[in-house]
């Protein structure tokens, strides 16, 4: 089975309404699907270009930022849980802060299917900003969510450069991690890369970065994003030699589209020029 996954290079805007915001996530959907794309992945915090709608004494503070737009989840959800119906594909819909109680938020990335279902994966390990200034918190369960094309996981920013949570995932058989990324430095930008090749290489799957990119000087939050959406696969005989599929324009605006095959991962499994995969458990013998 095959299908074409569209990773986006997303630019933070200052929004007029919600209603340009609601033209610009569906132009972006479209565009995608118009491509025959059934998978979709946004960028982390990507949902932060909502503070805008707020004023400046809001989208200037970190902690006012994020209450103000716990009165947008539910329309936030609305909105990609129509899109995914209306244009028949899964979206990752990036991230968004969400509130579980006064002062504990979850940095939580949503997963809508064509049929209206929607599940979620919070971020598991948070980086110094969000621990040290921005005070998010992390989850406390990785998921393995049944798709039409097989067993996806979401390995958020971060989380990607944690080689055990991939491992997770793919022995709970998933064989296509997405990873929604926002980074702010090139160095940032480039440990999500090398934890998405490797969690590749690894486990021997397809592994998807979506990236935010552009400046928002305007921002509190994401001021400056480095980066660029890529499709990542084992480096094996079937896939390409440097293990990229895919990959967009350092920074630009854009979709990054490919079209992966969820079964080839099984003949690289068994019958490649080496068994990453299989071999995984014989390093313990050597740790232990």
């Amino acid at each position: 089975m095959t299908v074409k996954i569209a990773a986006a290079q997303y630019n933070i805007s200052f929004l007029e309404s919600w209603t340009a915001y609601q033209q610009k996530i569906e132009s972006w959907v479209a565009e995608a699907t118009n491509q025959d794309a059934k998978i979709l992945l946004f960028p982390e915090y990507f949902s932060m270009e909502l503070a805008s709608l707020f004023g400046q004494e809001v989208y200037s503070s970190l902690n006012k930022q994020l209450a103000a737009m716990q009165s947008l989840h539910d329309d936030f959800i609305a909105l990609f849980k129509e899109m995914a119906q209306k244009y028949q594909c899964i979206i990752q819909s990036g991230t968004f802060p969400v509130r579980l109680e006064p002062g504990i938020y979850r940095n939580r990335a949503y997963l809508l299917m064509p049929d209206g279902q929607l599940d979620h994966q919070d971020k598991l390990m948070m980086t110094r900003f969000e621990n040290e200034q921005w005070l998010i918190k992390g989850g406390k369960e990785l998921k393995c969510f049944e798709t039409e094309y097989g067993k996806i996981g979401i390995n958020i920013c971060y989380d990607s450069e944690f080689p055990l949570l991939a491992r997770k995932l793919a022995e709970s058989g998933c064989v296509l991690i997405l990873v929604p990324s926002c980074t702010d430095t090139l160095a940032g930008f480039h440990r999500v890369k090398i934890g998405c090749q490797a969690r590749a290489l690894e486990n021997q799957c397809y592994v998807v970065q979506a990236s935010l990119v552009g400046d928002a000087e305007w921002s509190e939050a994401v001021d400056v994003n480095v980066g660029a959406a890529a499709v990542y696969t084992p480096v094996d005989k079937g896939f390409p030699d440097n293990g990229i599929l895919s990959v967009g324009a350092m920074n630009a605006v854009q979709w990054v589209i490919a079209t992966i095959s969820l079964k080839e991962y099984e003949t690289v499994r068994e019958h490649g020029q080496v068994f990453n995969y299989r071999d995984w458990p014989l390093q313990l013998d050597f740790v232990n």
